[in-house]
């Protein structure tokens, strides 16, 4: 069977820099940083499984962030060795992964709050600070089962922006979240059930920007404490008055902070 490949993005010329997405986006959202990057690097941007442009997940078995990880090989490959991982919630805990199982070949990461929540309970059984995510998951996939993914789309970005969120969100924009959200079960199996343990991220020896907001979620503070103490090379960044969608809300902002950490690497 042919090997399935990502669709990618891809801008400029010099050292490998790779950008993985949020759930209920796209490579899309870093054509700004992309821009941004593109004199002094080679920036690619694939869309994960289900995204864009990208092939839905293949697969009866429960999807996991190591399959991602495989889908994106091909442009891990393209950017040469050593590579800088860039990543955004879901697409940060990917980033994260592809670290692990690819040392050596990594020479930087830039994370806005990745979302491996398996290490919050991994640390204690619930009621943790996984709860909030783990409730409106229960929601929106309860709705998924019932046939109203609008529903589920609106659990979902309510919990990640602000209650009422969904309906300020301009309709145009509604219907590709709706369709991407029906990847909910799958994205919170990856990101609950992920099995690397807190060991392995001690491990990584390369420099790491943790950026988080000071309005964000508990969830991703949780997971913020433990990478915050875990990871040996890191600079933590907060900005203020940016949530969970701060690489969204506002990337002129976090990109910025991006460019000139990679400069530096």
């Amino acid at each position: 069977m042919r090997p399935i490949e990502p669709f990618v993005r891809e801008a400029g010329n010099g050292p490998g820099v790779v950008c993985t997405h949020a759930n209920a986006s796209t490579s899309g959202q870093w054509r700004d940083l992309m821009a941004l990057l593109a004199p002094q690097c080679h920036v690619l941007a694939p869309d994960l499984y289900g995204a864009g442009k990208s092939p839905p997940w293949p697969s009866d078995r429960a999807l996991t962030l190591g399959d991602e990880v495989v889908l994106i090989e091909p442009v891990l490959r393209s950017a040469g060795t050593p590579f800088a991982l860039v990543g955004h919630s879901y697409g940060a805990a990917v980033a994260l992964i592809a670290a692990v199982r690819n040392p050596g070949r990594v020479r930087a990461m830039a994370l806005y709050e990745p979302t491996l929540f398996a290490l919050i309970d991994a640390q204690g059984p619930p009621p943790n600070a996984a709860d909030g995510i783990r409730n409106a998951v229960a929601e929106g996939c309860a709705a998924l089962e019932a046939g109203n993914p609008e529903l589920a789309a609106q659990r979902f970005i309510d919990y990640w922006m602000h209650p009422g969120a969904w309906a300020q969100t301009p309709d145009q924009r509604k219907a590709p979240i709706v369709d991407a959200v029906r990847n909910l079960p799958q994205w919170a199996n990856a990101l609950f059930s992920e099995s690397t343990p807190l060991s392995a991220f001690r491990a990584l020896d390369v420099p790491v920007l943790y950026m988080t907001g000071t309005r964000s979620t508990a969830a991703a503070r949780g997971v913020a404490r433990i990478l915050g103490t875990a990871l040996r090379h890191i600079e933590i960044v907060e900005f203020e008055g940016l949530g969970h969608m701060g690489p969204v809300i506002d990337p002129a902002r976090v990109n910025a902070v991006i460019a000139k950490f990679l400069e530096g690497t």
